[in-house]
């Protein structure tokens, strides 16, 4: 039967070139129907040869606008998506019999003609009194037909569609304005993308819905404010969510996701908030796709809480998010500049959720870098533990994570045992590893196990670095030890590492200040002059006042001797 009328319609095209032919639809539409009653002939204007300002935004739920990592508005985009679309909705048409019945004797071809004419048509003065000469008989299929041609701007269709609702030429057959020509009007207009027209549209589709004659439709409103989201104007597309109510219409998962979308383009999250809570109340929650995008709008807002109410919401509805919004919604509730512990054990428990985890090692080095974060150390420890046993394997990074977060707290005995454990799973312990384990030996003043590690790394390790030494010649200044600490100065080149201006200017410090030993001061800046290091005039005039007071303590000696 679909067959049939396809063929019917194609005949039709090639008798008729302006495209006029009738569309006859139920009076009767679901909500889901509205947008499919528009006429076949509109599915070809869309790929006419004009710009890329002819693409008409099809509210489906499968093909809905989805904004970009960059958040940033592409038209390129636009149009590819725009052409996805109308070919889903062709098929749709193929796929549903009853939903397309063509009939070329209910418009006539020649008023339509003079109308489309004029529209197109660049005139001076009012487009009203010219339509008014024309004397029309205007019907529903008549306004229909003239809103989908092709190259009738936005403007001149909204002009032409208030001057039907209000009455047109007066003649017998009169106008009135039904859902389904609204519609198409609202869908017209949306694909030039002007501002101008899309404000002068939703002034039309305000003054029509407070009439309070039912006429406009939840679909009407929600490609509204896709549309002002598409433009940028994140309040203007509030404005019409909040208008829900006002209408008595009945919001759904698109008005939610359309509204979430256009304020967060705008980054306007405070009305984010209440627009989410809403949706969540109530349930409406779009498919698992733009569930996705929602959590990542949100997450990237910094609206975390949010976000986690939107998983979990979906999560009890059996809408599971895409991977990799769910790994972006890990990494937010870990962010280093929150540090909340409640957030980071929930990123814990979303790690369950992960079907295939032996590429989720970047999610779960996260949750181990905040739960070191958070002084939960011994989650960490289990966490690497179940990597271990039942993946992802862990490698030296989350190793050092936790070995570097047991040495800040002092547990030096269980430092060494994670690093055995890392050894035993057969990876080799780097230089940041010891570096950490000798620091928290060095705060403890144990320079004795720190000097061992240190003979450690030189094992497994020929070139060295100077955060190395340096810890280790700051736990021996701390300790007094400054022979140990020169010595070690001395080594460092052995090792790949050239001790730097700083390294020489604190231990010179440390020994005028705590040793009062500004013989090996003066040895040491000269072993700096000669490999073309300069000290400080300040760390100078320290060396020389601590040998003038030495010079003068022994003068006083003498002569208190002599005396």
């Amino acid at each position: 039967m679909w067959r049939s009328r396809l063929l019917r319609f194609r005949s039709s095209l090639t008798r008729s070139p302006q495209l006029h032919s009738k569309v006859h639809t139920s009076q009767t539409l679901t909500p889901t129907q509205h947008f499919r009653s528009i006429p076949q002939s509109n599915v070809i204007r869309f790929f006419s040869s004009t710009s890329t300002d002819s693409i008409t935004d099809v509210i489906d739920s499968n093909n809905a606008v989805i904004a970009d990592k960059n958040d940033t508005f592409d038209i390129g985009e636009i149009w590819n998506q725009g052409v996805d679309e109308v070919k889903n909705l062709f098929q749709t048409e193929a796929e549903n019999p009853d939903s397309v019945e063509i009939n070329n004797g209910e418009v006539d071809v020649e008023e339509l003609d003079r109308v489309i004419t004029l529209l197109k048509s660049e005139f001076d003065g009012s487009i009203e009194s010219s339509l008014d000469e024309m004397n029309l008989n205007l019907s529903e299929e008549f306004v229909v037909r003239v809103l989908v041609s092709e190259n009738v701007s936005g403007e001149s269709s909204i002009d032409f569609f208030k001057w039907a609702a209000a009455g047109g030429s007066s003649n017998e057959q009169v106008f009135s304005v039904t859902t389904r020509s609204l519609d198409v009007l609202v869908r017209a207009v949306s694909a030039e993308m002007k501002k101008k027209v899309a404000y002068k549209l939703w002034d039309l589709v305000k003054e029509i819905g407070e009439k309070g004659d039912g006429v406009v439709s939840t679909e009407v409103l929600n490609a509204l404010i896709s549309l002002f989201s598409r433009l940028g104007k994140g309040m203007a597309g509030y404005e019409v969510f909040d208008k829900f109510g006002d209408f008595s219409c009945v919001t759904n998962a698109d008005s939610y996701y359309f509204t979430i979308q256009a304020l967060c383009r705008r980054s306007i999250f405070d009305r984010v908030g209440l627009v989410c809570e809403r949706m969540v109340s109530e349930g409406k929650l779009p498919e698992a796709a733009k569930v996705g995008d929602v959590i990542y709008y949100l997450c990237k807002g910094g609206m975390v809480k949010e976000a986690r109410s939107v998983y979990l919401s979906a999560k009890e509805k059996q809408q599971y998010p895409p991977q990799p919004s769910v790994n972006f919604l890990i990494s937010s509730l870990c962010d280093r500049k929150k540090n909340d512990a409640d957030s980071v054990h929930f990123a814990l428990k979303m790690l369950d959720d992960i079907e295939n985890k032996k590429y989720a090692i970047k999610q779960f080095s996260c949750v181990i870098q905040a739960l070191c974060r958070v002084n939960d150390i011994e989650a960490a420890k289990a966490l690497l533990s179940r990597m271990i046993d039942n993946g992802p394997p862990p490698g030296n990074a989350i190793f050092n994570t936790i070995i570097n977060a047991l040495s800040k707290s002092g547990d030096m005995t269980e430092a060494i045992n994670v690093m055995r454990r890392m050894e035993n799973r057969g990876l080799k312990p780097d230089v940041f590893a010891y570096s950490v384990i000798m620091s928290g030996y060095a705060k403890g003043g144990e320079m004795e196990e720190a000097s061992k590690m240190l003979t450690e790394a030189k094992k497994n390790h020929c070139k060295l670095t100077p955060v190395i030494y340096h810890t280790i010649i700051r736990g021996y200044c701390k300790l007094e030890q400054f022979g140990k600490a020169v010595k070690l100065l001395e080594e460092m080149e052995e090792y790949g590492v050239r001790p730097n201006t700083d390294e020489y200017n604190k231990l010179i410090q440390s020994l005028c200040l705590k040793a009062a030993d500004w013989v090996m001061a003066e040895k040491l800046m000269e072993e700096m002059t000669k490999k073309g290091l300069h000290l400080n005039g300040i760390t100078k005039s320290l060396i020389r006042a601590v040998k003038e007071l030495e010079e003068e303590g022994k003068g006083a000696k003498e002569a208190t001797v002599a005396a």
